[in-house]
């Protein structure tokens, strides 16, 4: 998986781009890419192993970006995990409505 978008540096120029994250999971890279470029920060998002239209979850995925924004994209990826284990989940927060609506059937138990 090879993309690139508009705000992206030159791939020419990808040997000169600093990996700061890889994951197997191409969900979780897709969240760190919007994470990133929500703050202004170019991404060039690689598996350099496996093409995953081809063989999805093979292989790493990999995040670079330029050197001078690889220590800001690090502390972005890490407040984002702090802040999702700060969190406190209780049964409550996964409770669906359980009012039928119109296009849904009442839930079964």
């Amino acid at each position: 998986m090879e993309e690139l978008t508009a705000a992206q540096p030159n791939p020419a120029a990808g040997s000169d781009l600093v990996i700061i994250f890889e994951t197997k999971d191409e969900a979780e890279a897709l969240v760190v890419k919007g994470l990133l470029e929500s703050e202004g920060i170019e991404i060039m998002i690689s598996n350099p192993e496996v093409p995953q239209d081809l063989l999805p979850g093979v292989g790493e995925i990999v995040i670079r970006v330029r050197p001078d924004q690889a220590e800001a994209a690090r502390n972005l990826i890490a407040e984002q995990r702090q802040g999702m284990l700060s969190q406190d989940f209780d049964d409550s927060d996964f409770v669906e409505d359980e009012s039928p609506s119109a296009d849904r059937p009442p839930r079964q138990r």
